[in-house]
């Protein structure tokens, strides 16, 4: 198990968000990822604990890609991934900026 943890911005205020948003589910080949309005100074904060080790700079590349589309202040994202693709990484964090931008 490797945990990593990125912190990207800070972004400008948005609209209020007081209710977490979870998509995915912990599995063989699939992430959970859960978001949670969280006073961080305007930053975002993506903790990920991942059952693959050795991709740390390929997450940070990713999620600050995700970090620079939402730009949601003051969010922690807590990521538990089981193995996940590349392309269900992209498919969860899509799903989270919907649900997001929906609350």
């Amino acid at each position: 198990m490797e945990n990593l943890s990125f912190e990207f911005g800070p972004f400008p205020p948005g609209p209020l968000r007081s209710e977490p948003v979870i998509v995915g589910v912990v599995g063989s080949g699939n992430m959970e990822a859960l978001c949670e309005p969280t006073p961080l100074g305007g930053r975002m904060k993506i903790v990920v604990n991942t059952s693959v080790r050795g991709f740390g700079a390929t997450w940070e590349a990713v999620l600050g890609d995700f970090a620079q589309r939402v730009r949601v202040p003051d969010l922690l994202v807590t990521i538990n991934d089981a193995g996940a693709t590349p392309a269900v990484v992209g498919l969860r964090l899509a799903q989270a900026a919907a649900e997001l931008e929906a609350s």
